[in-house]
């Protein structure tokens, strides 16, 4: 194997571990501080430390994207497209830290994991075709999320649903940056998303919160992990890994974030999942690879 395709391959594993261990944190945080107000600085702080990356390349360089299909967005384009993504991030990002309070990170980290399941079938909408792996993925995946969230007397527990809705909002916002990162910087698109990410937290957070700095400075751990590692750090990985390593590589490794989030909440937090639980999460597991690995 190429030395890069194998070291883009260690990278990409590391950024699933990162983020697997995010929802840990995000839900330890939760002990401290509310919802918005914990979005609100982790974004701030992954929009730092990504911001001098970002005003570094040019303005429409993308790393392994290829130049002569670039087609430059006009600034309207760049700025409303930023915006929306905002938006959309926020929307994705706030219900799945408020179902958190309300279940595990193991069982969060599997349902966030159905936005690849979800994009294709969104894709649908704008006449994107959807294979037979697609369309067994996802029933392999409503089997193991039924398995994993609903309860024998049918009911959906509240958090878990919470998570679920935020994927929706993961799956179009993968969508929306698809059709926009050929076309504008990426990395200076992230920064913009998380700005507008961040300061529409703090906005709720101020209006619905109880913002003290004694307890952010106790969530300063959790938070710190959420943006430096999880925002910052992880994104800038997976960028420098996908220049060179395959899709097929980048699909099995990042889709291991779900099962790095039940180990991490297993070892941290304590968390046990059952064996109905358990079924149900190597069902969605399956679903999500079929979905991304069968061409």
């Amino acid at each position: 194997m190429d030395k890069r395709v194998l070291r883009a391959d260690w990278l990409l594993l590391l950024t699933a571990v990162i983020w697997g261990g995010a929802f840990v944190a995000q839900r330890a945080g939760m002990d401290y501080v509310g919802a918005f107000t914990f979005n609100g600085v982790r974004f701030a702080l992954g929009m730092l430390v990504l911001l001098p990356l970002a005003m570094r390349g040019s303005k429409n360089s993308n790393p392994g994207a290829d130049p002569g299909k670039q087609v430059r967005a006009t600034r309207s384009q760049a700025f409303w497209g930023g915006a929306l993504a905002g938006l959309i991030l926020f929307s994705g990002a706030s219900l799945q830290q408020l179902g958190l309070v309300y279940t595990t990170a193991g069982k969060a980290g599997f349902i966030t994991g159905l936005y690849v399941i979800i994009v294709p079938i969104l894709g649908l909408f704008w006449g994107l075709k959807s294979s037979r792996g697609g369309w067994l993925g996802a029933g392999l995946a409503v089997v193991g999320l039924y398995l994993l969230s609903v309860t024998r007397d049918f009911t959906f527990a509240p958090g878990d649903l919470l998570v679920l809705l935020g994927a929706f909002f993961w799956a179009g916002h993968v969508l929306l940056v698809g059709w926009l990162s050929p076309k504008v910087n990426r990395l200076r698109l992230a920064c913009a998303q998380y700005a507008v990410c961040s300061g529409l937290s703090l906005i709720v957070a101020g209006l619905a919160e109880n913002m003290v700095l004694e307890n952010i400075l106790r969530a300063s751990v959790p938070i710190l992990y959420g943006g430096i590692a999880s925002v910052g750090i992880a994104y800038t990985l997976q960028v420098v890994a996908q220049k060179y390593a395959p899709p097929a590589h980048a699909a099995i490794i990042l889709s291991l974030e779900s099962v790095f989030a039940a180990v991490a909440g297993w070892l941290i937090l304590g968390e046990i999942m059952s064996l109905r639980g358990m079924i149900g999460a190597g069902l969605m597991l399956a679903g999500m690879l079929t979905a991304q690995l069968w061409s």
